[in-house]
């Protein structure tokens, strides 16, 4: 499994989201700012959101964007697959069952991919926003903090895939 940088960057949206749920909505530019987002990219992300019916938009003065849903409800697993398609490496579980079945040379490859895939479904399936922003209330970073966990993370993203799995 691979999360894209728009992946990453749905689910850095869904945090601020999340940490003001039921306050008010939160302009596009706020995210941006609060998550250290391009503002462009992420209002095609906010978009496709709204469009899962994950996220709504209110217009006017005091509009912006708000979860549909309280943060609990909403899954990692579910914005993974929308963003980013099938949490296998090598498709969904559906097909790996059936490489399993059809290849009995390879059976044992596609049964070790069928229980990463089964294991990384299942701490995303168990995790919601609410997860990661509960707890003591964020305070603002340091620039140079966000830089650095930035630099690291981008690592993590586009690290070659010979390492991923």
């Amino acid at each position: 499994m691979k999360i894209s940088q728009k992946g990453l960057y749905a689910l850095q949206a869904l945090m601020t989201l999340g940490r003001r749920y039921g306050v008010n909505t939160v302009r596009i530019r706020d995210i941006a700012i609060d998550s250290d987002l391009p503002e462009k990219f992420l209002e095609l992300i906010l978009l496709e959101l709204k469009n899962a019916r994950i996220v709504e938009s209110v217009r006017g003065a005091k509009g912006g964007y708000r979860l549909r849903r309280p943060p609990a409800e909403i899954k990692l697993s579910e914005i993974i697959r929308l963003v980013d398609g099938p949490l296998a490496p090598f498709g969904d579980a559906d097909q790996l069952r059936s490489l399993i079945t059809s290849d009995p040379e390879h059976r044992a490859l596609y049964k070790v991919f069928l229980e990463v895939r089964d294991a990384a479904a299942k701490i995303l399936e168990s995790t919601s926003v609410a997860d990661l922003v509960d707890g003591p209330s964020p305070t603002r970073k340091r620039a140079t903090a966000k830089k650095t966990a930035k630099a690291r993370l981008a690592a993590i993203v586009h690290s070659d895939d010979k390492s991923m799995l």
